[in-house]
């Protein structure tokens, strides 16, 4: 709603397209699937619409879009229908009276089809519109470029790393895996063109004209182009364009910052973003190869290979299949994780810690998922090293880690939980080395990752009285920050393009302040910039060498305001003290800038804590966000308030 660019492009398509029906003489009868609000049926019948049949399937959607039309006037000449679309029934008697003559709609997603868009227009030119109807938007093409980039395949494949002048390997299925065939959605304007090559011009892959019937059938597309350079082709990245009227003129494009002339005029989306496709396998390219990319895609979900171009061999071979996991390790570990298991920095810190801790007759239990810390232990020499992992298919995933690097039996790796783990399970020994990342993978937001302390003291009948427990502890940190852009999914609409969507605004608000108000959410902060106002501050710490307290822990502080900004909210994240002198962050990677920018964690989600008003900041520090924590030993949870008032 707050997407102006967007909302100013579609305006000017409708216009033009109730325009053409006008000239020809017909009486504009508008479609608009997946109506949301009714903005785009307002703006339908605002440039001259007779009438609109608006199809909204969210029964609270299409009861926010009815007090909407109402507000503002549309009741006579729009028609909200609280269906799917291809529910709704056209004839006498039916939904419809008559077969639409414009179709308008918004169903799309950062992969373009995957909120079901092919589907429901097949459906619309079967069913619900006449032949040769207009269409806003009227075409969408997707575009592509392949890249090298050690960042960006580090977060699909596990990458041989080092260990005490020893090379660990990925197991050889993992390497040879195609991997997950889901998309990886991302802010692409905030992977910087430092951080991949480009082996490819960018490439029209295929259209899509929404003003002819469309097919939801597999189809395949192929664009032959030159390499640009030398490199490994290992990714590729994709977005798309909606062409709102049938000359292209008017363009709403889904592309990254850095391809705008000047960057700062790129329109913010968080609905739309771009595509990150990983090859099924890397593949050597040559300057001045002549090479195909193919694009596949079915009705909901696309995939890419790459092959040297030949006519003869496209007119043989079958175009590839859909892309799926055989290995597990993308089934067990996430897009995320894999970069954060091949962050190198990040595994020389857990190495020096365990260095620094273990001695020759260490017995270590592990206590993270799918967590390579085991491997460490033992390449450092420990004794006998355990592992609890939380799934069968966890356990046969570190297995093939296991294999792959000839250590077999070096690692007992057990599946079974932190209270249900007895001495006879460790051999009749006690454990000198406790350890974890801690990474669990149903852990939302930080501090769920927590859930080590309530093992570890699950565990404390089977820990020698001088166990060392890895990390010894965490703090919860916090810093109040100005969101470039974040603040506008909590920011209430109010009028847009001129209409009132205010019951929206009350809707979406109802909603917050039945919980989700009072909580913070999860947020990968390196994808959403923000400057931060206060100093970051330790706001409550959680000692790891002792048992979880029966009673609640509680802490209050607050982050007087240093810097200019609007104030919009608070980030939160932990982190994990290894040793004396060695720390993981699972937030902020560097020291705040003077002019307060910050560096985030790619590896780990933070979590956001919305103000119920922003508050505009002089940057002299007489004003201080307040906060207040309660963590609560029964749930694990953490009670937080905030609050922002002059000193």
């Amino acid at each position: 709603m707050l997407d102006f660019f967007q909302n100013e492009k579609y305006y000017q398509g409708i216009r033009e397209a109730v325009a053409r029906l006008k000239a020809r003489g017909e009486k504009v009868i508008v479609l608009d699937i997946g109506t949301g609000t009714g903005l785009l049926s307002m703006m339908a019948v605002t440039a001259g619409a007779d009438f609109c049949y608006a199809v909204e399937v969210f029964k609270p959607m299409a009861e926010a879009a009815q007090s909407i039309v109402e507000r503002n006037g549309f009741s006579d000449k729009i028609k909200i229908i609280n269906k799917h679309s291809t529910d709704v029934t056209v004839g006498a008697g039916g939904d419809m009276p008559t077969r639409a003559n414009l179709l308008i709609t918004e169903l799309f997603d950062t992969e373009l089809i995957g909120e079901g868009a092919l589907p429901s227009y097949e459906h619309a030119h079967q069913h619900l519109v006449q032949e040769g109807c207009e269409a806003v938007p009227h075409r969408a093409t997707v575009y592509a470029q392949l890249v090298e980039s050690e960042l960006l395949w580090g977060w699909a494949q596990l990458q041989p790393m080092e260990v005490e002048g020893v090379r660990l390997l990925p197991p050889p299925a993992v390497s040879r895996c195609a991997g997950a065939h889901s998309v990886c959605d991302i802010q692409l304007s905030q992977v910087s063109p430092a951080s991949f090559k480009p082996l490819s011009p960018l490439c029209t892959m295929f259209s899509v004209d929404f003003s002819k019937p469309v097919s939801s059938a597999f189809q395949s597309h192929s664009a032959q182009f030159v390499a640009r350079c030398s490199g490994r082709g290992q990714v590729v990245l994709s977005w798309w364009d909606l062409h709102m009227d049938p000359r292209g003129d008017v363009v709403c494009t889904m592309a990254p910052s850095w391809t705008y002339p000047h960057q700062k005029r790129a329109p913010w989306r968080d609905h739309w973003m771009q595509s990150v496709y990983f090859l099924p396998e890397e593949s050597q390219v040559t300057e001045g190869d002549d090479l195909c990319l193919t694009v596949c895609h079915d009705d909901y979900s696309l995939w890419y290979s790459l092959q040297a171009h030949s006519r003869q061999d496209q007119q043989t071979e079958a175009p590839p299949p859909r892309p799926s996991c055989t290995c597990q390790a993308h089934l067990v570990w996430t897009r995320p994780r894999f970069g954060e298991l091949n962050d190198g920095r990040r595994t020389e810190s857990y190495v020096q810690a365990l260095r620094s801790v273990l001695k020759e007759d260490a017995v270590c239990l592990s206590v993270s998922d799918g967590s390579l810390l085991p491997v460490f232990a033992h390449k450092l020499g420990a004794k006998k090293v355990y592992s609890l992992e939380n799934s069968r298919m966890s356990k046969q995933l570190i297995e093939q880690v296991l294999g792959a690097n000839a250590i077999t039996g070096g690692v007992e790796l057990l599946e079974i939980r932190a209270d249900h783990l007895t001495r006879n399970d460790l051999g009749d020994e006690q454990v000198s080395v406790l350890m974890g990342e801690p990474y669990f993978s149903t852990s939302l937001l930080p501090w769920h990752s927590l859930f080590f302390w309530y093992c570890r003291t699950a565990l404390s009948g089977l820990l020698r009285p001088d166990v060392t427990i890895l990390p010894c502890s965490a703090s919860l940190h916090v810093v109040a920050v100005e969101f470039q852009d974040l603040w506008r999914i909590r920011a209430p609409c109010g009028r847009c393009e001129g209409f009132d969507v205010t019951p929206m605004d009350e809707m979406v608000q109802r909603s917050l302040d039945f919980r989700e108000s009072r909580e913070a959410e999860p947020h990968p902060l390196w994808e959403y910039p923000c400057r931060a106002l206060s100093q970051s501050a330790a706001a409550m710490t959680f000692d790891f060498t002792q048992c979880v307290p029966s009673q609640p822990i509680n802490s209050q502080g607050s982050l007087p305001l240093i810097r200019t900004g609007c104030c919009q909210g608070v980030a939160l994240w932990m982190e994990y003290q290894l040793t004396d002198d060695i720390t993981v962050s699972t937030g902020l990677t560097a020291p705040i800038s003077e002019q307060g920018d910050c560096e985030w964690s790619r590896h780990r989600k933070q979590a956001v804590y919305f103000l119920r008003s922003p508050w505009q900041s002089s940057g002299d520090g007489r004003a201080a966000v307040s906060y207040s924590f309660t963590f609560e030993p029964d749930s694990g949870d953490i009670k937080m308030d905030f609050s922002i008032s002059a000193l």
